[in-house]
């Protein structure tokens, strides 16, 4: 290494070792729960539209093909949504993108709700699906570069497990309008537009945080943002006035096709697709799902209620238990596990027919499949692009790796009703366990591990002995 290039790193490590070296404190929650909601949001949103779709079916005589297209094209434009928000994070910064995204969150769900035909339902799906996109590609680098070093992937983790929340609340608030017998053209409207109240309350506390200290000094190389900035997540002064050289220019000499880069990057959006064509296929078409299960018999109230159970039972816990163990046990052993006890699970429903005869059997290792996507992939998955990425490159890499993963999304939702209708649900099983099977491949051979790293090191800012030797001093 040139005594340049080790000047360079040492300044580095020494701007952030206030920040990585911070007790939690009342700002990094605050930024957690202000990012938190938008996925909140972002699961209802999604999700939901499952049961509206099932609800509008029958009142708009809905063709299959439109029926997976109103429950698909919220994924398909979020592709769009995560690309163009990571592109102008890192050129314009995190904080002025930070909140145009829940922004368009609530013209969307509030235009949605007042729709009057399939075509402006489909549009204001894209609205909001674009909003979402961009709540992937902010939320999750703005966390990232104010975590501590300990405790940053608990931090992360726990932005996105609040999707968990949301994927109950969506089911859950479908029931309960259902069971108070409000008429089905009344209730798919409600179900929309209650999407823009968690999202337009945080509109404010996103455009109040402010930027990050990574990118003001990485890519702007301002020092007195910079200081201001980790004053105001730790209370602490700091003096930058020896950190000065090299800083930004070695932020912007990162390039997504440097080869070091370009693996991770077909690591982190090729896993994400892998995860969610078996997450999404599964969620947006659990009324498809449920109702190729228990037959035409079962009303649409009894596999709402049947989806908010599997959700509450196994979904929700398995959110935080990644949570919990993110930084203990590290990103890459999670996911691996998860994608594997995914593979067995699938395949057990695939080579054993007569379990898709016993709706309780099949509950039950469906349910188990749900638990380990969220203590598995589905956490993880997240929580990788913003760590192992240079801040210069960190949004547009982290906006296409969560692009990667709504387009796998997109093709299941699309795809995933026509599967089950027409090959029966012991085919589509057989199909997600390949899928899963891959994801064991592709993370092991394309991700490192970067637990316990500091994110300059994690990220290859800093060169490996540097970051050894940070490591051993904190």
């Amino acid at each position: 290494m040139s005594s340049d290039n080790g000047s360079s790193s040492e300044n580095i490590s020494s701007i952030y070792k206030t920040l990585d070296d911070a007790s939690l404190n009342r700002k990094h929650w605050v930024t957690v729960i202000t990012a938190g909601m938008g996925f909140f949001t972002d699961a209802y949103d999604l999700f939901i539209i499952g049961t509206v779709t099932a609800i509008l079916t029958p009142l708009w005589h809905l063709s299959t093909g439109q029926l997976s297209l109103l429950n698909s094209i919220s994924l398909l434009s979020s592709v769009f949504g995560a690309i163009l928000f990571g592109k102008l994070m890192d050129r314009l910064g995190r904080k002025k993108m930070y909140g145009v995204e829940v922004a368009l969150l609530v013209l969307g769900a509030v235009a949605s709700a007042f729709s009057q035909n399939f075509t402006e339902l489909l549009i204001f799906r894209i609205v909001v699906g674009i909003g979402v996109g961009g709540d992937y590609a902010t939320s999750a680098v703005i966390t990232s570069e104010y975590a501590n070093q300990r405790d940053r992937g608990r931090l992360i983790g726990t932005v996105f497990a609040m999707q968990g929340f949301g994927l109950l609340a969506g089911p859950l608030f479908a029931s309960i309008l259902l069971v108070t017998g409000v008429s089905h053209d009344f209730a798919w409207r409600v179900m929309l537009g209650f999407g823009a109240i968690p999202a337009a309350s945080v509109i404010y506390l996103r455009r109040k945080i402010k930027e990050t200290p990574r990118f003001t000094m990485n890519v702007k190389g301002d020092l007195a943002s910079t200081a201001e900035a980790i004053r105001w997540t730790t209370g602490k002064t700091v003096d930058l006035s020896a950190s000065v050289p090299h800083i930004s220019q070695n932020g912007n000499r990162a390039r997504l096709s440097d080869p070091r880069f370009l693996k991770r990057l077909i690591g982190t959006a090729g896993t994400w697709l892998l995860m969610d064509v078996a997450f999404y296929g599964n969620g947006v078409s659990s009324q498809v799902i449920l109702k190729a299960l228990f037959g035409a018999k079962a009303t649409l109230l009894h596999n709402t209620v049947v989806a908010a159970l599997l959700f509450l039972v196994f979904a929700v816990p398995g959110y935080w238990v990644a949570v919990y163990f993110l930084d203990k046990i590290g990103r890459k052993r999670i996911q691996v596990q998860g994608f594997l006890i995914m593979t067995v699970g699938y395949a057990l429903i695939m080579a054993v027919p007569g379990v898709v005869k016993v709706p309780l059997l099949f509950l039950v290792i469906y349910g188990i499949t749900y638990f380990f996507i969220e203590f598995g992939p589905n956490e993880t998955t997240f929580v990788y692009p913003s760590e192992i990425f240079p801040t210069s490159i960190r949004g547009i890499a982290d906006g296409l790796s969560a692009a990667g993963g709504k387009i796998g999304a997109f093709v299941a939702a699309l795809l995933m009703p026509t599967v089950v209708k027409d090959f029966g649900l012991s085919y589509a099983m057989g199909i997600l366990a390949v899928v899963s099977l891959l994801g064991v491949f592709l993370t092991i051979w394309a991700l490192p591990e970067p637990m316990g790293q500091t994110l300059e090191h994690a990220s290859g800012e800093v060169g490996q002995e540097q970051g050894e030797s940070r490591q051993q001093v904190s």
